[in-house]
């Protein structure tokens, strides 16, 4: 015999009063969230800065350098912190097409890339533009730094801080494969980018037959070569009967290209006692200058 529960229940209509199937479960996120129109423009936050580094140096070995290099050309714009304009040289402030702001520390850094250290100063203005290959051949014996297709601008910029360290008499860089001479490069190199001469050449093996033609001898730098550096550069007399020469360093994959290294009057290896294969073209390019010009008889 059934119950009156049970008899009660058969009578109610069905589809009334009964829970629905999802009932006590969260509804999908699709279904909670209204609706966006397409083209409702996002929230000030969400909105990223577009700023790049496009004729910018900052910090203060950077800008003062190139405040100081007279072949800067103008118009340049001087941004300065508060605090930064109390110790600033007043003589930099002395050039023609420039033009000076003071700003706070956050409005400063809004002007630049994310990330980027400015110590309170960034200039903006013309990107260096180099000199002829030339011109650096009629500043006398010396070393010259060939950088064949180095695309990084930290090691760019360390080599340029090397370079000026070692008092090297230009680089040579290949035109279309060297990032300008601004930003995080400008940064890294301390100033060095504006004191060391630099060319920037369409082909570089033309140059190095240039180079060659006006009494330089070139040496790439390649695990495959025949005698390590030091030895190389004994042999050839350097800084006694050899005095100008050109060091060639390759690009931080491929090395030196092939019609480049063939360019080379000689190859010569940095020794890795350790067992490594290969060093940072920055750091290849410190000890090739230090075995060229601080071990020079």
């Amino acid at each position: 015999m059934s119950s009156n529960r049970e008899r009660n229940d058969s009578k109610r209509p069905k589809g009334k009063n009964r829970p629905e199937k999802n009932a006590g479960r969260p509804h999908a996120p699709e279904q909670q969230r209204p609706r966006q129109a397409e083209n409702a423009p996002k929230p000030q936050s969400f909105q990223k800065s577009k700023v790049n580094d496009d004729g910018w140096l900052w910090g203060v070995h950077a800008v003062e350098a190139a405040l100081k290099n007279v072949n800067r050309q103008g118009p340049l714009k001087l941004y300065l912190s508060e605090e930064r304009t109390k110790t600033i040289a007043p003589a930099l402030l002395n050039r023609s097409g420039l033009r000076v702001s003071t700003l706070m520390m956050p409005d400063i850094a809004r002007m630049l890339p994310q990330g980027a250290v400015h110590q309170g100063i960034a200039l903006h203005g013309p990107v260096l533009e180099g000199v002829g290959l030339e011109s650096i051949m009629e500043g006398g014996d010396g070393v010259i730094l060939m950088l064949d297709q180095v695309t990084d601008p930290q090691n760019i910029g360390a080599i340029f801080r090397s370079a000026a360290a070692f008092g090297v008499q230009g680089l040579v860089m290949q035109d279309r494969h060297s990032p300008p001479l601004q930003g995080v490069l400008a940064k890294t190199a301390a100033g060095a980018a504006d004191r060391v001469p630099f060319a920037r050449v369409t082909n570089l093996s033309r140059s190095l037959e240039l180079l060659g033609e006006n009494g330089y001898v070139s040496v790439g730098l390649a695990g495959e070569g025949e005698f390590n550096l030091h030895t190389l550069l004994a042999q050839q007399g350097w800084g006694i009967s050899l005095k100008k020469l050109v060091l060639v360093l390759g690009s931080e994959g491929e090395g030196l290209r092939r019609l480049v290294a063939e360019h080379c009057d000689h190859l010569a290896r940095i020794p890795m006692p350790g067992g490594f294969e290969s060093l940072n073209v920055s750091h290849a390019a410190s000890i090739s200058l230090y075995e060229a010009l601080a071990r020079t008889p």
